[in-house]
């Protein structure tokens, strides 16, 4: 899969570096992915929650924090859409953001 902003992963774990790890893991894992459907992503991340709008929620470090991104599956692409904390995700729209 091609994952869309890289980049914010990075600013995130540079401010958060305990979530350097899990953040690196999570995109090697996506990266060597070929999704085609939601239970695919479900086999290789079995407590990832789809929420609508394509967005997958994925916890990261033990739920310390999420990750919400859409998944276009016929483009083979994952676009980040937002990485926090999880009390910053309880503030925020996770079917718009």
């Amino acid at each position: 899969m091609r994952i869309i902003a890289r980049r914010t992963l990075r600013d995130f774990w540079e401010a958060h570096p305990d979530a350097e790890e899990p953040l690196r893991t999570w995109y090697t894992y996506v990266r060597q992915a070929d999704w085609h459907t939601p239970s695919d992503v479900r086999s290789i991340f079995r407590t990832a929650s789809f929420v609508g709008n394509d967005r997958v929620v994925f916890n990261i470090k033990g739920n310390r924090y999420r990750l919400v991104v859409v998944v276009v599956y016929r483009h083979h692409a994952v676009y980040i859409r937002f990485i926090g904390t999880h009390h910053e995700y309880d503030n925020i729209d996770v079917a718009t953001v």
